[in-house]
């Protein structure tokens, strides 16, 4: 069997892909930004039209030294609380290069609870550069076969460069529709969430 090679100059002339190939294009679908918000609530836009969905997080910077969380809803955004089960681990280092770590972060793991999800263990710091960055995928959200998946990646500041990964699924076959974020205590002064569907 003969091995084809592609080099540069043939991929240059590729103007479109078949219908065959998924793009994986990320399509916006809502951009919020906080202003002392109590609540990042996405109530629309979550159906059936994309199978995952990508939440950005963009300096999202607290009142308080906390965590920023989450939950869903399968009622439209009336009541926020679906049953999860959650893991996390994270990697930090200090700016006086004297303390890192890789853990595995028992302490905010849920087990068929209805809490908030923390992302960013280990709180955001209050100085005005401080802010917390990373991405939540939602898989699925419209299936009433599957439970629903999820998968976050953040970074945030507190005199500390913290790095958490998060992950777990949402133990229900109804459909959810609704994500709302928020700080574990107090406002989110600042920041900008983004929420794309994946084609």
């Amino acid at each position: 069997m003969a091995l084809k090679y592609a080099v540069n100059n043939s991929l240059s002339a590729i103007t479109s892909l078949p219908s065959s190939i998924s793009g994986g294009a990320l399509n916006l679908i809502s951009t919020q930004t906080a202003s002392g918000s109590a609540t990042i609530d996405f109530t629309s836009g979550i159906d059936s039209t994309y199978d995952s969905y990508v939440f950005k997080f963009i300096n999202i910077h607290p009142s308080n030294a906390q965590d920023l969380s989450f939950q869903t809803s399968t009622n439209g955004g009336s009541s926020y609380g679906v049953t999860a089960t959650t893991t996390n681990f994270r990697a930090y280092h200090d700016e006086g290069d004297t303390a890192t770590a890789l853990v595995y972060t028992s302490a905010v793991d849920l087990a068929q609870s209805t809490n908030f999800i923390l992302l960013n263990y280990g709180s955001t710091g209050t100085d005005n550069d401080d802010n917390c960055v990373g991405t939540l995928t939602l898989y699925n959200p419209s299936s009433t076969t599957f439970v629903k998946h999820f998968i976050s990646t953040t970074n945030t500041s507190i005199g500390y460069s913290i790095q958490n990964f998060t992950a777990g699924y949402f133990n229900t076959t109804s459909i959810i529709n609704a994500v709302q974020f928020k700080m574990s205590s107090g406002n989110i002064d600042d920041g900008i969430i983004k929420m794309y569907g994946v084609s």
